[in-house]
């Protein structure tokens, strides 16, 4: 054998037991990358739905030591004509029906079961607003109209440099985000990737540069100004949003089952989308923001931050779906109309003067189709009309 010949066959072996070396050091990343991008696939997005905590790191919430009070029972609702195909067409995994507090209807689908702790995808934002509401009347934040770079120096000389803490909470801010899940080099993808390989989120929110309008000109959907929204609250408290939403939320709700945070590597709770939570424990989170920020007795969150931040005061277009703190107001929503809302089909729908709330979890693959979340208002408009017989 040539010398040649030895030196090439010691440098294969070199690289194999070096990439071996690398695979066991790094076994945890990659297999989270792999998670990342086997996520929606259509034979496992329920399961991965339902065990979020298997393939990501993340962080548990204690649910709190007062024992649990059962939602009550109500009358049996009589859902509306085409409900089972809705569910079948939207591939619901879940549906709770509350009317005054009672449940009214309870369903899960496709394997899935009342103490899943279901990814709550964007409907976590609505969650962190209501937290920061109460971080406002608890005197943290000084004013809506600080600059975020106040509390969130790191931001200092980036995208975010002249936008305002009002900007943030009504995606606002101007700043140059591309939230198109199915390209994958996008910025909601890139970010996917530095959670799944144990990046900082803040260095990703920080490390953005360019903007489309001046922050407050116009509104556009943009899931990394809920991290910035997070990143204040942080800043203001010195303390984390999982510590945070545990006390001062999650506590005062006491759920059924402890819910839990997706995070960054750092321990950065993903405050955009990484609430893991049961169908009934969603349901008592709007049900108290249906009573104005009351459960059982204690302001949990201030009235007067629920009406604010449940009004479409966005500059959204004219016609167009409307947007306030972090919650959604669709097209024709009368006052106390409104909902926070996930991908792949996740919704608080919350109706104020009906009294009623609904909570769907779903995989739905197609919900990004033209009129899909038209037809999905349109159910929930028809169940609250069921309810009122």
């Amino acid at each position: 054998m040539s010398n040649v010949l030895k030196w090439l066959i010691r440098a294969l072996l070199a690289l194999i037991i070096a990439a071996a070396v690398v695979g066991f050091w790094k076994r945890e990343e990659i297999g989270r990358l792999l998670a990342v991008n086997s996520l929606f696939d259509a034979d496992r997005i329920v399961n991965n739905f339902s065990n979020m905590d298997a393939a990501f790191l993340h962080v548990d919430l204690a649910r709190g030591d007062s024992p649990v009070s059962p939602l009550p029972q109500g009358a049996p609702l009589t859902m509306p004509e085409g409900y089972d195909a809705w569910v079948r067409d939207r591939s619901v995994t879940s549906m709770l029906v509350l009317q005054d507090g009672e449940i009214v209807h309870e369903a899960y689908y496709q394997g899935t079961g009342p103490d899943d702790l279901r990814i709550s995808w964007s409907m976590a934002k609505s969650y962190l607003s209501a937290l920061f509401g109460i971080l406002v009347e608890e005197g943290h934040i000084a004013s809506l109209d600080d600059p975020v770079t106040k509390y969130a120096p790191m931001l200092a000389g980036g995208a975010y440099e002249n936008a305002s803490v009002l900007n943030v909470l009504q995606m606002a801010s101007g700043v140059t985000f591309d939230e198109d899940y199915l390209d994958y080099n996008s910025d909601i993808n890139r970010m996917g990737r530095v959670l799944a390989l144990g990046g900082k989120m803040d260095d990703f929110a920080a490390a953005l540069t360019e903007n489309f309008a001046t922050p407050g000109e116009q509104w556009k959907y943009t899931s990394i100004d809920t991290h910035v929204v997070g990143m204040v609250a942080r800043g203001a408290t010195g303390r984390g949003i999982a510590d945070l939403m545990q006390e001062k939320l999650i506590a005062p709700l006491a759920l059924e089952r402890a819910p839990y945070y997706i995070t960054d590597g750092v321990g950065v709770a993903f405050v955009l989308g990484g609430l893991n939570v049961t169908t009934r424990d969603y349901a008592r989170f709007s049900q108290m923001i249906l009573q104005d920020g009351m459960w059982q007795g204690t302001q949990v969150v201030p009235a007067d931050w629920v009406a604010a931040s449940t009004i479409p005061s966005a500059p959204t277009q004219p016609g167009k779906i409307g947007y306030g703190y972090q919650w959604w107001m669709p097209v024709g929503s009368g006052p106390g109309q409104f909902m926070g809302r996930g991908i792949y089909g996740q919704y608080l729908y919350i109706d104020k003067q009906a009294g009623v709330v609904i909570v769907t979890t779903g995989a739905d693959r197609q919900f990004r189709d033209p009129g899909v979340n038209d037809t999905n208002v349109d159910m929930f408009r028809q169940i609250v009309a069921a309810t009122k017989g």
